[in-house]
């Protein structure tokens, strides 16, 4: 709606809008054109929920590969897709790992050391083996 008001000889104008600009506009848009009236609705595509570990660019190992499936077993029954840090804790401690002590630890380490002394006993007994001449190899048996 303009409104006019005399100031002096020269006439302002107050309102240079027309109300018919936006209704205009939104007229336009609600008419079905000839591209719109063919073009079929689109249909929401079902994102892929599991986990393919081929589609990285890293080989995973094994638990990592368990603790995936479990998360996102996880996922699936709490129909959460954005677990918190507890949540995560929660399936991390479900599929059996736990938080040694410092003593628990150090018994592990202990554990370990045992391990690679009874390996190199191993592969010493093996190597001994092959020195007790029954296995050597005299080039001079060879020769036909």
């Amino acid at each position: 709606m303009a409104v006019s008001n005399e100031v002096g000889n020269q006439e302002v104008q107050m309102d240079r809008r027309s109300q018919d600009r936006r209704r205009a506009a939104t007229a336009e848009i609600d008419t079905p054109t000839a591209k719109n009236a063919q073009t079929p609705a689109r249909r929401k595509k079902q994102r892929r929920r599991q986990i393919d570990p081929t589609t990285c660019e890293r080989d995973y190992n094994q638990e990592e590969i368990e603790f995936m499936r479990a998360l996102d077993e996880y996922k699936r029954a709490s129909g959460r897709m954005f677990p918190t840090c507890s949540e995560i804790l929660e399936v991390v401690r479900s599929i059996g790992y736990v938080k040694l002590s410092d003593e628990e630890r150090e018994v592990l380490e202990s554990l370990k050391q045992v391990d690679e002394v009874l390996a190199e006993v191993d592969s010493d007994e093996q190597n001994a083996e092959f020195d007790d001449g029954e296995f050597d190899v005299d080039p001079a048996d060879d020769e036909v």
